[in-house]
This record gives C-alpha cells, structure tokens and sequence, in this order.
C-alpha cells in the first residue's frame, strides 16, 4: 500500500500513448464509486470525443472503495488502453479527496473533472477546453436544467450558497462536478492535508480566474446518486467550518444583537421602575429572556467546538487519502 497524500509524489514521464518524455494535453479525472456498469462506456466516449478534438490524454479512473467490482473493470481497461490508468483508495473518502488523489497523479497540461454516472457528456469537454483557453484559468459547466428531486434541488442551491462565501468569487452559483482548469493551480494546494477537501475552495488558493458555460446534461446511465440530501447538509457543513470563517462572525453577529437587546430590556426596566415605582412583573417574561440568553450562548458554544473539533482533526495530520493500489504499479 502506498501512501499519496502530497504533490511531491506526482508522477512523471508517461505518456498518453505509452511512450516516455512527452505530456498529454488532458488528464481527465473521474471519481468512481459503483459504476462498473458505466465504465467501458465512458472510456470509450473519452476516446472518441478526444479523437474528434485531436488532443492527446490520459483518463486517470479513482475508485472510491464502492464496494462493486469497478477496481477490476478499471484493471481490465487499463490493459486494453494504454491511455487508461487507475488508482484505487484504501477505504471510501469521498469524491473530492478522489478527485484530489487524481489531480495529484495527473500529468497533463489541463486537468478535466468528469463524473462517472455520464450526466456530463464527454463530448462536451471540448466546450470547456475551447472557454479555457480564453485565457480562463477554471472553467465550469453548468448545466441547463437540474434533473433531481426538488429537495436534493434546495439542498444544492443551499450549498452553492455557502460555497460562494467560502470561494469568494460569484462563480460559486454555477459550480459542478465538471470543470476544467490549469494543472499548475495544484502547486497552490500541494501541501494539502487535512480529511475535509473541497477542490473548488482549494481551487481559488491559485486563482480569481472563472467562467461558466452551459453544457448539456443527460440522464444517469446506471445507478444512483451518492449525494443524498443527508451527505449534502453534511458536506455543507464541512465547508462552512472548514473553509470559512462565516459561521464565527454569525455567532458574534448574534451575541452581539442579544446582548444589545438585553441592555435595552434592562433600560426598560430600570426606566418603569423609576417611573412606577415597582419592579416590572412577570415570571415568565423573566424564564424566557434567560431561556433566549442560553440558547444563543450554547449556540456559540456548538460552533466554536466545531472548529476546536477541526484542530484536533488537522493536528492529527491525518492524510486526504491513501493509495491502496495502481494499474501501473508506479509506487
């Protein structure tokens, strides 16, 4: 088992055709998670969509530990082609720490990121290539219309939401799994350590430099989506602690209108007390303000422990992913 967790192990040399010394111009990058089914088919759409571009590539396959028999299917067309290669995860990460294991290992000038399920159609990276090199250093391809449900729907524009504050950049609406960028941004990343990876935020650590473009989008080909709503709010939270400082300023935004309100509240009743002569009433009115000034305290408390628990995790130096295995048996 070898381990990947930095740049510094890129690898070197090969070809898209096998042949040392020269690079492709694509690496094409695509988490797997059990999609054994989908595989032959989307390498050789790659194929032909690049024989149609006249570029050269490599199609760098990470399986995610899905469970099915993706690794061997990957295996298999690594023999059959030698712009093919695999890498496979000790356990299941997640599809960005995936992607992040692919975009270290890769080798060409431009990095594409390609969902398995073929929703983005290869033959529409030449759309992203073409806006690239308009001197764009990310390039996005936003779908036209989204086909799921209307929750998991919300869940995503929530997300994107969160992830604009994070990224900092308005292209942050128009994010997806398929994006093409410049190989030299992962030097501003190289790095990198820590369990909670999101390539978008890391993305803008090497560049301000976006575009979006419409690209088509068909049904899955097999299979189901490993989003669901659940690892959504999840993978939405690790952004919020883990890349941005939001959540802290909304806590102290909060205590600070609170603690605003109960000085008012105590003006309030100083000020009938001066007047009337006689303490304002009310046991309830008294259990509720207390009951308010607890819960936001708590409130602050949850998320100041939230980031100590992202300490802990990064102290722990804990690796983005472990490489169990490779179909070049390159080490």
């Amino acid at each position: 088992m070898s381990i990947d967790p930095t740049a510094s192990q890129y690898r070197s040399g090969k070809s898209d055709s096998g042949s040392a010394g020269e690079r492709p111009e694509l690496s094409i990058v695509v988490p797997v998670y059990r999609s054994a089914g989908t595989l032959d088919k989307l390498q050789r759409r790659v194929a032909d969509a690049m024989t149609e571009l006249g570029v050269s590539y490599e199609l760098i396959l990470v399986e995610d530990c899905g469970g099915d028999n993706s690794w061997s299917v990957i295996q298999g067309l690594a023999e059959q082609n030698p712009n093919v290669r695999g890498l496979r995860l000790a356990r299941n990460y997640g599809q960005h720490n995936a992607l992040l294991a692919g975009i270290r290992s890769a080798e060409g000038i431009w990095i594409v990121t390609i969902d398995d399920d073929l929703q983005n159609p290869p033959e529409e990276i030449g759309k992203l290539l073409a806006k690239a090199r308009e001197c764009y250093d990310v390039v996005y391809g936003k779908p036209g219309k989204q086909t799921h449900g209307v929750f998991r729907d919300m869940a995503s524009t929530v997300t994107k939401m969160v992830l604009r504050g994070a990224m900092g950049a308005e292209v942050a609406t128009n994010v997806s799994a398929f994006r093409v960028f410049r190989t030299s941004l992962r030097e501003a990343f190289e790095n990198y350590q820590s369990p909670t990876v999101n390539i978008d935020v890391l993305l803008t650590w090497g560049t301000h430099s976006y575009a979006a473009i419409e690209v088509l989008q068909a049904e899955r080909e097999a299979g189901e989506s490993g989003y669901t709503l659940r690892k959504l709010i999840t993978h939405t939270m690790n952004m919020m602690t883990g890349f941005s400082v939001l959540p802290l300023q909304v806590a102290s935004l909060a205590g600070f209108i609170f603690a605003v309100f109960g000085l008012c509240v105590i003006a309030y009743v100083v000020i009938r007390y001066l007047i009337d002569g006689s303490p304002m009433p009310g046991f309830p009115f008294l259990a509720s303000i207390i009951s308010l000034f607890a819960g936001i305290q708590l409130f602050a408390l949850g998320i100041i422990g939230e980031y100590l628990a992202r300490m802990h995790m990064r102290s722990m130096n804990r690796p983005a992913y472990v490489v169990a295995d490779r179909t070049d048996d390159a080490s």
